[in-house]
């Protein structure tokens, strides 16, 4: 499929994900930018309402209607609607990384490596939860968490459990808060990968306030295990956070096939890459500067995603299942008979989320 015929499907499928996707990859004063900005303002306020959503949803709010409030050339009541919807997503901002600050200082006070995972790869928006990774211990977690700062544990999916994740709710904190556990993946079998992520992090500013996350490499191993090994669905600010890190951080694909091959996943995120790249070249004209050993190791590209729902959707069976096998057959080659165990619950896990979904509506219990 080639960039345009993707682009022509993502017209069809969905108007809000195409005039997203314009407003936040079309290069500036491009027709196809100027009619997204055309479109958003012909929308009633039930439709501005459904494009906010849907942008909070991908995590973009800021980053798709910022220009739009500082663009003297259009609408006025379309100007103050962005400047107000942009300057609420700020504060929401502002107010979780300032939490996000303590939560740091007092995990990291026990003496364990701590990183701030996926949430602020999308600055200056932010995902709907706080992601950290530590290689402390459950009971110190927990610990740490309820007794500094009152926060309820919530109740833990089969899933969560496997993977050595634990959610909490902290008072005046609108974000949950999700902590990995010295694991990573769907069933937590990444436990090197994990200490390897620890080792190669960095420090970075954020809103006055230094955060250790992980190396590029490491994000888009995070990246790739949440999305082609686990929700099979891509969010808009996927796209623009690979292309942001990968064109301004600069990423070393030798580092990143390095990280990726031990814990059997490099197909997973050579297809991730590709798929990125497919979208980019899409919308806004170019992909990215893919060397020839992603390409070759890429199982597809754009050509498989589509619009259903609220997301771009990655076909579970077949190319998601076609993952999975290889990850597992990989992990026995290498002799991580921990890994494959735990790696051989994930269809029963999945079957598990069907039919609780199927029943009652949720899947959150199991998944």
């Amino acid at each position: 499929m080639s960039s345009s015929q993707l682009f022509a499907r993502v017209r069809h499928q969905n108007p809000y994900f195409h005039n997203l996707s314009l407003l936040l990859m079309a290069p500036e004063r491009s027709r196809t930018r100027d009619e997204a900005q055309v479109w958003l303002a012909q929308l009633d306020d039930h439709g501005r309402a459904e494009a906010k959503a849907i942008a909070e949803m991908h995590h973009v709010v800021v980053r798709a209607f910022c220009d739009l409030s500082k663009n003297s050339e259009l609408d006025v009541q379309l100007r103050t609607w962005a400047a107000t919807t942009v300057a609420g997503e700020r504060t929401r901002a502002h107010t979780a990384v300032a939490f996000l600050n303590s939560i740091c200082e007092a995990l990291g006070s026990t003496g364990h490596p701590l990183l701030v995972i996926k949430s602020l790869e999308h600055w200056p928006d932010l995902g709907s939860d706080l992601d950290l990774l530590t290689v402390s211990e459950d009971d110190v977690v927990v610990g740490v968490m309820t007794r500094t700062f009152h926060a309820e544990v919530l109740e833990r999916s089969w899933g969560d459990r496997l993977a050595h994740k634990w959610n909490f709710k902290i008072p005046g904190l609108r974000e949950a808060v999700e902590v990995h556990v010295a694991r990573l993946g769907q069933t937590g079998e990444h436990v090197e990968l994990a200490r390897r992520l620890a080792r190669t992090s960095v420090v970075r500013d954020i809103d006055g306030n230094s955060f250790r996350v992980p190396s590029a490499e490491g994000s888009i191993i995070l990246a790739t295990l949440q999305r082609m090994y686990r929700h099979f669905y891509l969010r808009l600010c996927d796209t623009v956070d690979a292309a942001t890190l990968i064109e301004t951080r600069g990423l070393d694909f030798t580092v990143l096939k390095e990280l990726a091959e031990p814990a059997a996943i490099w197909p997973g995120v050579a297809t991730y890459l590709k798929i990125i790249s497919d979208y980019l070249d899409a919308y806004r004209g170019g992909g990215l500067d893919l060397p020839p050993q992603v390409l070759s190791a890429a199982e597809f590209g754009g050509e498989e995603i589509f619009c259903r729902g609220q997301f771009l959707r990655i076909p579970v069976f077949w190319q998601g299942a076609k993952l999975y096998t290889k990850q597992v057959s990989q992990t026995a080659f290498r002799g991580n008979v921990s890994g494959v165990l735990r790696l051989s619950l994930l269809p029963c896990l999945g079957a598990a989320a069907a039919l609780e979904y199927k029943a009652t509506g949720n899947d959150k219990g199991v998944w």
